[in-house]
């Protein structure tokens, strides 16, 4: 997850980190990025039901609940575990998470924890009631999901007038006092719709806003071919970068990251540097402390029937069931090949990823990406955009 607002128009400094202390459980949310001790963000997905059909979906939600999703008193079992492991945030996936009727009483259940309680939504099922017992529950964000325009987004979501109903559920959220934000993942079929999601942030008031790179995994492993080219994506990268310091100059605090692509950190650099050298050398500091990719150390998942993966995105391979064992003891279990080389992944990586001089600010990108596409999870992953002048092995 890489700050374009926080590393790009300043919103953000090292000493903000360091003035906290950089304890997981002592940062605010958006700086958590920032900690060093990498307790992980848990992503659960609660259910595998979804009222949509969205083409990229890495969950192959469908339309019934999963088999064997977790019931409340394990799915509390799994939060009491998490609170105890402090685990800053839990955030509710699926599927479409507000499908589980349960959802306000394990969020409410994680809050009164003393965790951070988050949900990742298409957002068409938040009505003003839904938006009102969220509120009352204490969520820190609703993240609502959109592909783009009206005809983009019903189109990739599979029904039509999802968008209309998304964006009533952001209004529903501002409208109840609830931080929200949007989410777009970037392929070539929507690319040109990232200004309409500008567009959307501003006339809709809504605080932020996360880009996703497309990642090959569920549905999502279809659009291989519909990814970005190196030079779409830097092209995309810098009109993210450009708008948002429109945004930044008016007066309009928006909070805009990347997330899913860690080459985003150096190329942000590596501009900085030709255009305010001083400047460049701050965001350098943060993004040391970024440390880039964390599957299986600063982030993983839990699916619905109870399977824990390097993140959500990596669900072919299990390290185990919190039916059997405690997420805590999972998460640190290094007798565990992978999970053992997940917590140092830069000693591992191979070919062009070994010799970059930004491997320490990267973490190597996504080896789940890189294994779908070649077949080797430590091959180089082939969303990199960074030439080889520019990663110092030209």
């Amino acid at each position: 997850m890489i700050g374009i607002s926080k590393l790009y128009c300043g919103t953000t400094e090292p000493s903000d980190a360091l003035r906290y202390g950089r304890r997981s459980e002592e940062l605010p949310s958006h700086l958590l990025q920032f900690s060093i001790d990498k307790r992980p963000v848990v992503v659960w997905n609660i259910t595998k039901q979804c009222n949509l059909k969205c083409v990229h979906c890495y969950a192959y939600a469908k339309t019934r609940p999963g088999e064997n999703e977790l019931s409340t008193e394990e799915g509390k079992a799994l939060i009491d575990d998490l609170a105890d492991f402090r685990a800053p945030v839990i955030l509710f996936s699926g599927g479409e998470p507000l499908m589980r009727p349960d959802l306000p009483e394990l969020a409410a259940y994680a809050v009164k924890k003393g965790m951070r309680a988050v949900i990742s939504t298409n957002g068409t099922l938040i009505t003003e009631e839904t938006a009102k017992v969220l509120k009352d529950i204490g969520l820190s964000y609703v993240g609502i999901s959109l592909d783009g325009g009206r005809e983009i987004n019903d189109r990739f979501r599979g029904v039509k007038g999802a968008f209309d109903a998304a964006l009533e559920g952001i209004r529903n959220c501002r409208k109840a006092g609830i931080k929200v934000g949007l989410r777009f993942t970037i392929n070539r079929s929507n690319v040109d719709e990232v200004p309409v999601l500008f567009d959307i942030l501003e006339e809709e008031d809504v605080p932020r806003i996360c880009f996703y790179h497309l990642v090959y995994a569920g549905r999502g492993s279809k659009l291989i071919n519909d990814d970005l080219t190196h030079e779409q994506t830097r092209q995309t990268v810098d009109l993210i970068i450009d708008r948002t310091k429109d945004l930044h100059d008016r007066g309009l605090a928006k909070e805009v990251l990347t997330v899913d692509n860690h080459a985003d950190g150096p190329y942000l650099y590596l501009r900085l540097l030709r255009e305010d050298p001083d400047r460049a050398a701050q965001v350098l500091e943060l993004l040391k402390m970024n440390e880039g990719n964390n599957s299986g150390r600063g982030i993983g998942c839990v699916s619905w029937d109870g399977e824990v993966y390097a993140d959500q995105f990596w669900r072919h391979y299990s390290f185990g069931n919190v039916r059997n064992r405690p997420f805590s003891e999972i998460w640190t279990d290094t007798s565990e090949p992978l999970m053992e080389k997940l917590k140092d992944k830069k000693r591992y990586v191979k070919g062009r990823c070994s010799k970059c001089r930004w491997l320490d600010i990267c973490g190597g990108n996504f080896r789940v990406r890189a294994e779908a596409a070649t077949g080797d999870l430590w091959a180089p992953d082939p969303a990199c955009y960074l030439t080889d002048e520019e990663i110092g092995i030209a």
